[in-house]
C-alpha cells in the first residue's frame, strides 16, 4: 500500500503537483523510496496514535486542497481531522485496501467493524476502490453513496533489477502476519509431488519465529526460506513456479497482479471480491477455498507439473495517477 502511494506520489510530482507526504520517521526500507520533490513532514513516532492526533496540526500547517488516505487502515485519520477541523477540513479521498466484510472476526468485533464502516459516509467525500467487485462491497459495506465511488486500478508495477533466487519455488510475498496464513503454504509444501521445490516467502512480521518452528516440525527447514523484506520482489515472481496467496482475507492483493504482468501463474484463496476479478481465466492461475488444504495442493501440483503453459503476460491499460488527479480536481472549489 506504502509502496504504491509513493509511486502515485512521484508521477503527481512530475505533473506538477504538490505532494506532503505525512511520515512517522525517515527510518525503514521505504525511506529510498520517497520521491523527489516531495515535501515531508516527520511526526517522529511511528505509533497509528500519534499519526492520528498529529494529522490536524499538519493539515492546518501544510493547507492542502485534498486529504488523501492510502487505504482504509488512515481512515480514523481522516476521521479525526474531520472532527477537529470542521470546515476548515478539505475534502477527503480515502482507498479501499482491505476486506470490508471479516470472517475472521468474532461477533463482537464484527459488529463493531461494521459499524465503524458505516460511519464513513459522514468524513470521506469519495472512495476509491481498486475494482468493480471492491466498489460494489464498500457500496454495501459503508452505505456509501455509489455516486461517491470511482473505480481506479493502482499504477502498472515496474520492471525491476532485483535477484531471483537459485532453483525452482514457489513464492509468497506479503507480511509474516496471522491474516497470510502462510502455514497453509508451508503444510502444503510438504504434501506437493515435487520434493526438490522449495518455498520462499519475502517479507517479515510478528509471525517469523512460529512460521520457522512450523517447517522445521515437518522437516522442511531446508525448502522454506525467510529471507525478511525485499525491495524489489519483480525479478523473482517472474522467474518463480507459481506465487502463493493462502491468506485469510485481502483487499486487492497487488502480487497478484504483478505475477500476472510478468506472466507467472498464481495460487491463491479466495480471500477477496476482487481474486477472481483479477484472476479472471483458469489458464492465469488457480482460486482454491480458504482452508481448502487439498485444493491447494493440488492447485499447486497442477502449476508444478512438468510443461505446463504459463500465462501470457497481463498488460496494463489506463493512467491511474492522472485519474486520481481529475478526481482531486473535481472535489476543489475553484478560487473565485
Amino acid at each position: 500500500m506504502e509502496k504504491v502511494s509513493l509511486r502515485l506520489a512521484e508521477a503527481w510530482i512530475a505533473a506538477g503537483r504538490r505532494v506532503t507526504l505525512a511520515i512517522g520517521s525517515r527510518e525503514g526500507p521505504l525511506v529510498a523510496e520517497i520521491p523527489a520533490g516531495a515535501e515531508s513532514v516527520v511526526i517522529g513516532d511511528s505509533r497509528y496514535g500519534a499519526l492520528v492526533r498529529a494529522m490536524p496540526r499538519i493539515v492546518r500547517d501544510a493547507a492542502p486542497d485534498i486529504l488523501f488516505c492510502p487505504g482504509n487502515h488512515y481512515t480514523a485519520v481522516a476521521a479525526w481531522s474531520r472532527w477537529r477541523l470542521g470546515r476548515r477540513c478539505p475534502p477527503v479521498v480515502a482507498k479501499v485496501s482491505n476486506a470490508l466484510v471479516r470472517g475472521d472476526m468474532g461477533a463482537v468485533e464484527a459488529w463493531g467493524y461494521r459499524a465503524w464502516l458505516r460511519l464513513h459516509p459522514r468524513f470521506i467525500d469519495a472512495l476509491v476502490a481498486m475494482t468493480p467487485g471492491m466498489a460494489r462491497e464498500a457500496a454495501e459495506a459503508m452505505a456509501m453513496p455509489p455516486a461517491r465511488i470511482h473505480v481506479i486500478a493502482n499504477p502498472a508495477p515496474r520492471p525491476g533489477t532485483g535477484a531471483a533466487p537459485a532453483g525452482r519455488y514457489l513464492l509468497g510475498v506479503g507480511r509474516l502476519a496471522p491474516q497470510k496464513r502462510w502455514d497453509r503454504a508451508i503444510a502444503a509444501l510438504a504434501r506437493i509431488a515435487d520434493p526438490a521445490v522449495t518455498l520462499v516467502i519475502f517479507g517479515e512480521g510478528p509471525e517469523r519465529d512460529s512460521l520457522v518452528e512450523r517447517a522445521a516440525a515437518l522437516g522442511l527447514e531446508a525448502r522454506v526460506r525467510l529471507p525478511g523484506y525485499v525491495a524489489d520482489p519483480s525479478a523473482a515472481i517472474r522467474d518463480a513456479a507459481a506465487v502463493v496467496l493462502t491468506s485469510d482475507f485481502e483487499g486487492v492483493p497487488g502480487v497478484l497482479r504483478e505475477a500476472l504482468a510478468a506472466g507467472t501463474p498464481v495460487v491463491t484463496t479466495d480471500s477477496s471480491i476482487a481474486v477472481r476479478e483479477i484472476v479472471a481465466s483458469p489458464a492465469q492461475g488457480s482460486v482454491v477455498a480458504v482452508g481448502d488444504e487439498v485444493a491447494l495442493v493440488a492447485a499447486l501440483d497442477h502449476w508444478l507439473a512438468p510443461g505446463r503453459a504459463r500465462p501470457d503476460p497481463v498488460v496494463a491499460t489506463g493512467d491511474p495517477a492522472a485519474t486520481y488527479a481529475a478526481l482531486f480536481d473535481s472535489l476543489v472549489s475553484p478560487i473565485s
